[in-house]
């Protein structure tokens, strides 16, 4: 099977256009000839107009723009610095640097509805896994995609999955599998994130 996809390939590489030559310019056989001949510009260089629709006459660009920053050149910077106004700018900076010591983090009061990273820290079995009997009538996956799309996310599908008595009971159907994960919610990134 093989020899014949490669003799295929080959025979298809063999009917190709010849690529042409992108190096040689649009017609013209070497750059100064395309400046002379398609730009105008010969031997006297670019000809630039200030003219404008109308008849008015464009103002030469200025060069000194104020808002651009010079602290890459050395001659201008050095003509307002100094090693010594370096230096005293340094024991300036030095004065003023604070260490802001770390505190301890507010504890969660928990009264805002269940912890879904703390859920997902104290289950360790995969999505798919049954660890929870379910009962009755198991939704179709049409059924399941119906109810969870009245979610913002899987997140708050899970978050109210646990706020109606899951994962032992599953009221809504958002757990059929009875892994106790509702939809399509996955703990798996929180568990990375802790190591």
């Amino acid at each position: 099977m093989r020899p014949v996809l490669l003799l295929a390939l080959l025979a298809l590489a063999a009917c190709a256009p010849e690529i042409p030559n992108s190096a040689a310019g649009v017609g013209f056989e070497d750059y100064e000839s395309y400046e002379t001949e398609a730009l105008g510009q010969g031997e006297a260089g670019p000809q630039i107009s200030n003219e404008r629709p109308g008849g008015a006459r464009a103002s030469a660009p200025s060069l000194n723009n104020p808002g651009i920053s010079d602290e890459q050149d050395f001659e201008a910077v050095s003509e307002r610095q100094t090693i010594e106004s370096d230096a005293a700018r340094l024991e300036r900076l030095r004065a003023e640097y604070q260490v802001i010591q770390p505190s301890a983090l507010p504890e969660r009061s928990g009264a805002d509805g269940p912890n879904i990273v703390a859920y997902a820290l104290e289950t360790t079995h995969p999505v798919g896994q049954q660890v929870y009997r379910r009962s009755g009538r198991q939704p179709t996956r049409e059924d399941l995609l119906i109810r969870c799309a009245a979610y913002v996310s899987n997140d708050a599908a899970q978050r109210a999955f646990l706020e109606a008595g899951g994962p032992q009971r599953d009221r809504q159907g958002l757990d059929p599998d009875g892994d106790g994960y509702a939809c399509f919610w996955d703990p798996t990134p929180f568990r990375a994130a802790r190591r």
